[in-house]
């Protein structure tokens, strides 16, 4: 199959927090027909989550933080449930970055990590990649209080709930950000706090 995707030209448009560029190029459709296509790519880099889930209890750390994107569209005041997730640094392993966020965000540390998955979240627009995981903690590994860094103007409330209250919050719609469904829906599939 020959390259669909020919003369790509960027521009960008702002470069504030992260890169918003205006994309242009030719696209070759599967009839032949070419077409000059422009498109906007937003994003940083790529980023975490992490849903650490306690078996003994039965509960998981979640976290609730104001999100200016959810203010805007009017939704929850602007405020956000979610899993721990964060920015992977420069010359940073995603694996570094999650214990790292989990520590800064949440206050635990945890000993055993697996791997989920790798998704993008809105993929017509983002070109931020996020790694998904999942981790065991229990009572012993908490050790610092959380709630972000006041360097990042960061004001995180940590939440230690039941798993089934986290199921039921998504069907209330009171859990709507995409990673911490996929992350809750992934420890129910797997059946790994039954």
């Amino acid at each position: 199959m020959r390259n669909r995707i020919k003369n790509v030209t960027s521009k960008v448009i702002s470069n504030f927090w992260a890169k918003l560029e205006q994309v242009s190029f030719d696209f070759i459709f599967k009839n032949g027909k070419v077409e000059r296509l422009t498109h906007e790519v937003y994003g940083r880099n790529d980023g975490v989550a992490i849903l650490l889930y306690n078996p003994s209890t039965k509960k998981v750390i979640l976290s609730k933080q104001f999100r200016i994107p959810m203010y805007v569209a009017g939704v929850k005041n602007g405020f956000s449930i979610e899993v721990v997730g964060g920015a992977i640094d420069e010359n940073e392993s995603p694996e570094t970055t999650v214990i790292r966020e989990t520590k800064e965000e949440v206050g635990y540390h945890f000993s055993k990590l697996k791997k989920v998955a790798t998704v993008f979240l809105s993929p017509g627009l983002m070109k931020e990649q996020v790694h998904l995981y999942v981790a065991e903690y229990n009572d012993d590994d908490k050790i610092d209080k959380g709630g972000g860094l006041a360097s990042e103007n960061e004001e995180i409330e940590v939440l230690e709930i039941s798993f089934l209250e986290a199921l039921q919050m998504i069907e209330n719609k009171d859990i709507i950000d995409a990673r911490t469904i996929m992350l809750l829906q992934y420890v129910q599939v797997k059946k790994l706090l039954s």
